[in-house]
């Protein structure tokens, strides 16, 4: 894949990219088994498995947690700050981006399966995906590690679920709480900002980390640690990058030239 050859240019070096494209065919750039951090990356990880366990009726998105349902923590809708223990505005008002909501939904996983949540989330998603090198080394919301053959092995899920119903995935992955306005990491204010469960949409936001091209129906993560994964359900794409350079102005620049620019290969 011709676009690849930007990630050549980037400041981050070395760098992993991969490219899952419309007819199912992976291209990578860069180490694939190189483990690094994935930072917030890792948020959609744990998402998926708290959704294995809504399924098997060990959660549920309406159970109350902290004064709040899991549903708006999996939105970032409770209300809770970026990180510590106060809630900072009534649920459901704002949009406010927070591991400690994420933090929160993994002590009542724990409570409820009885389980460690790495080992939860070893077991529901890690193991029958095949993803050998990830693990949860601390909080699930920004603390698991990984490579970029994982990532891959993942956004095949995403593109067509085995392990969640499609119709759980199809819900995680539509706006929750529409209307809320918010500030989306390294971007700014967005009005609204959507989200999903776990899931960032990209909807109508501009500017976005995912490019110009995509979809609104696009959803994914990004990590401060320079990793991000998304899946364009309308391109039939995805892709996912790891670095372990942090995030900053160089990544606005470099993954929305990238991301464009694979569209148009895959899209022409």
């Amino acid at each position: 894949m011709r676009a690849l050859a930007l990630v050549e240019q980037w400041p981050a070096r070395p760098a992993a990219v991969g490219v899952i494209d419309p007819a199912g065919a992976v291209h990578t750039v860069g180490p694939t088994d190189w483990v690094r951090r994935l930072a917030s990356v890792t948020k959609v990880l744990f998402t998926y498995a708290f959704l294995v366990a809504v399924e098997e009726g060990t959660v549920a998105l309406d159970d109350e947690v902290a004064g709040v349902t899991a549903r708006h923590l999996l939105a970032h809708a409770g209300g809770y700050g970026f990180d510590g223990p106060d809630q900072i505005t009534p649920p459901g008002t704002r949009r406010i981006y927070s591991n400690t909501g994420i933090e929160l939904l993994a002590g009542h996983l724990r409570s409820r399966s009885s389980m460690e949540v790495a080992d939860y989330v070893r077991e529901a998603v890690f193991d029958p995906l095949a993803m050998t090198a990830t693990e949860l080394r601390g909080s699930p919301a920004h603390q698991g590690f990984g490579h970029l053959d994982d990532l891959l092995r993942f956004a095949r899920e995403l593109r067509g679920p085995t392990l969640v119903d499609p119709a759980t995935l199809h819900e995680a992955t539509s706006v929750q709480f529409p209307g809320l306005d918010g500030v989306l990491p390294g971007f700014g204010r967005q009005s609204p900002m959507d989200w999903g469960l776990g899931f960032e949409l990209r909807s109508g936001k501009r500017p976005h980390w995912t490019g110009t091209r995509t979809s609104p129906r696009t959803f994914g993560h990004f990590g401060g640690s320079g990793t991000f994964l998304f899946v364009d359900p309308d391109a039939e794409v995805a892709v996912a990058c790891i670095t372990d350079l942090e995030f900053g102005p160089w990544a606005i620049e470099a993954w929305t030239a990238l991301n464009d620019a694979v569209l148009a290969e895959v899209c022409a």
